[in-house]
């Protein structure tokens, strides 16, 4: 894939939180540094907008990654937990997260989706055919649907370089 990055293009940036944690903590039993994905992913473009989709638990520990995100320029979206009466457990943003990127496609030049979930296909493609808009996946590429990077327009593999994005255990 060969695709332009100049400092003028107007990028936003989508994070399914939950995707690139559980990648991170699975691949390398470690954490994200979404400071680091992030500025890597605009790659010295204008950032209009970054927002983490993320779920909050039942303790409600989240606070400080949450003031982490921030401090990094990233707007969080919160969806609590689902519980069902089965005991099963469902933390699902995909759909909102396709439905801000498709609202804010029209006033950037590129989308950028931080996670490997093959799910985003058809949002990616709807992407690149209604307006155009350059679409870049950012991922650990082995966790990363094979489908998803063939049909974005870039890939950035998370995994060929996971000391630049990771943090060990107890530092977020």
């Amino acid at each position: 894939m060969s695709i332009i990055k100049h400092p003028d293009q107007r990028v936003a940036v989508f994070i399914d939180t939950q995707n690139i944690y559980h990648s991170a903590r699975n691949l390398y039993k470690s954490y994200v540094n979404f400071g680091n994905v992030l500025k890597e992913a605009v790659a010295g473009r204008k950032l209009i907008r970054a927002v983490a989709y993320v779920i909050t638990s039942e303790a409600g520990d989240e606070k400080a990654f949450f003031d982490a995100l921030t401090k990094f320029g990233i707007e969080t979206k919160t969806k609590d937990l689902q519980i069902f009466s089965s005991g099963a457990k469902k933390a699902d943003w995909d759909v909102g997260l396709a439905v801000d990127a498709i609202k804010m496609s029209h006033k950037v030049d590129t989308v950028i989706i931080i996670s490997g979930d093959g799910d985003f296909i058809p949002l990616v493609e709807y992407l690149q055919m209604n307006g155009g808009t350059q679409v870049e996946v950012v991922a650990f590429g082995k966790s990363t649907s094979m489908n998803l990077k063939e049909a974005c327009d870039d890939f950035l593999d998370l995994s060929e370089n996971p000391n630049k994005y990771l943090m060990r255990a107890g530092r977020r």
